[in-house]
């Protein structure tokens, strides 16, 4: 069977546009591609086309209004989950409008359904006094203790996000004068962030405790795995309940 225009397309803007020419981050990939796989379920199961027959010219805006419904009605999609996916269905025509300029019209259609507004949540924060006790939860005395110790201090410390944490490598870690972090962040974007003495110290002193090698490329977050004695990088999920293990421990 010859392969369809849309096939061709998304292999394209997935395996050659997003990973070679734009340099995404995996996770944004694998974001874009998980939209694909429930575009083409939705076209499948709800419109009755297999994806091996669904063709371009077959998703026009009416297609995707009704896909966006699909999301919010049966698979209870949140306002921002569903933002998410039309954002990567709006990345994806304004690379085939470019690629297939006699589409234009259609993908400028798609490209004009707007994003769908929403109350965005309070932020929360922590008062000096809770901070201070959520810091003082790992137990010194073990190592993995001393590990959290010291992610939770970077946190707090640089602002950063879990992802960019947990990918924080020994050797983006500057212990000497000045001290500083470099951290990649969201669309690949490398900044450098000065660390406080109080945490640089506890740093320095987990970096000889855990053996870990400066200016190596394994992961600050790392633990050592019991079974092959091997440090084993920390997943977001990993770190997210590192966190949320010593926060319960406080009245917060």
């Amino acid at each position: 069977m010859k392969p369809s225009d849309f096939s061709i397309h998304v292999t394209s803007f997935l395996t050659h546009y997003l990973a070679a020419q734009r340099n995404v981050s995996p996770n944004t990939i694998k974001a874009y591609r998980d939209v694909f796989t429930l575009l083409l379920r939705f076209c499948r199961d709800v419109q009755g086309i297999a994806p091996e027959r669904l063709r371009l010219e077959q998703i026009d805006v009416s297609l995707v209004e009704a896909f966006l419904d699909y999301l919010e009605r049966e698979r209870k999609s949140s306002p921002q989950t569903r933002n998410h996916r039309l954002s990567a269905l709006h990345a994806f025509f304004r690379y085939v409008q470019a690629e297939e300029p006699a589409r234009m019209h259609q993908c400028q259609k798609i490209l004009a359904i707007p994003l769908r507004k929403h109350a965005r949540p309070t932020v929360g924060y922590l008062s000096k006094e809770e901070l201070a006790e959520i810091l003082a939860q790992p137990d010194l005395c073990t190592p993995e203790g001393r590990r959290d110790a010291v992610l939770l201090s970077v946190l707090y410390d640089v602002g950063a996000r879990v992802q960019e944490l947990t990918d924080l490598s020994v050797g983006d870690v500057r212990l000497d004068s000045p001290a500083q972090l470099r951290l990649l962040g969201k669309g690949r974007k490398m900044r450098a962030v000065p660390l406080m003495g109080k945490t640089n110290s506890s740093t320095i002193t987990y970096r000889k405790t855990a053996s870990l090698v400066p200016n190596s490329s394994t992961s600050l977050s790392s633990k050592t795995h019991a079974s092959n004695d091997c440090r084993v990088r920390e997943s977001v999920t990993s770190f997210t309940n590192i966190t949320s293990k010593h926060k319960t421990s406080v009245r917060v």
